[in-house]
């Protein structure tokens, strides 16, 4: 796409009436259709939810991990007590 925010033409008439002028300038004003500002807009929203979702991932695996580790501890738990039981049905 071209720089030029404007175009000026001049072309220059022959054998018109006396009243009519022989030279006709054109300017043409050249605009952005906005598709940039609508690119931008579109990576950027695709790069909120694209964090959106590492970090609730994030939290989800923290979530899990916090629940294994509170199962294990559980079953350690359990473990000791058929452990200390053991004992006391030794003695």
């Amino acid at each position: 796409m071209s720089d030029d925010r404007y175009t000026e033409t001049t072309t220059t008439r022959t054998n018109v009436p006396p009243q009519q002028p022989t030279n006709t300038t054109t300017v043409v004003e050249r605009r952005g259709g906005g598709g940039g500002m609508l690119i931008g807009l579109a990576v950027l929203i695709l790069v909120v939810v694209g964090a959106f979702y590492l970090f609730s991932q994030s939290r989800n695996d923290a979530i899990k991990t916090n629940a294994v580790t509170s199962a294990a501890d559980s079953v350690g738990e359990a473990a000791k007590d058929v452990g200390d039981a053991a004992k006391k049905a030794v003695d």
